[in-house]
């Protein structure tokens, strides 16, 4: 699975953050935020694998569907301008993590800020 075009699988969704349907299920209503530790922690359940998506950029690519290795999380590094050193990973991983979740956040996403450090 090619990384870029996980990335561009996750970006056809994006936009779908931040859509809502109104109480009558109409989709006619303003937008409504989606709350995204809601729908990934139901993800996670159902999802055999125990995975720890909160704190690891590893899990929630993995809960996504998306490529999690090195590389990949490298390139995501690089769209999203991580600064730091690539090759240090725990602090690239720490950053991935925090930057999606504000990505998702930005993006109309309901995300608790604590998920967003």
């Amino acid at each position: 699975v090619h990384p870029a075009r996980d990335r561009r699988d996750m970006a056809v969704e994006r936009p779908v953050i931040g859509r809502g349907i109104d109480k009558a299920g109409s989709g006619n209503g303003g937008p409504q935020p989606v709350d995204v530790d809601a729908v990934l922690s139901a993800m996670a359940a159902k999802n055999p694998e125990k995975l720890n998506w909160k704190t690891s950029i590893v899990d929630l690519l993995k809960l996504l569907g998306l490529d999690s290795s090195f590389a990949a999380r490298k390139e995501l590094a690089a769209e999203l301008h991580y600064t730091g050193d690539t090759n240090d990973s725990a602090a690239m991983n720490i950053w991935l993590q925090g930057q999606v979740m504000k990505k998702l956040a930005e993006n109309g996403g309901k995300v608790s800020p604590d998920l967003m450090k």
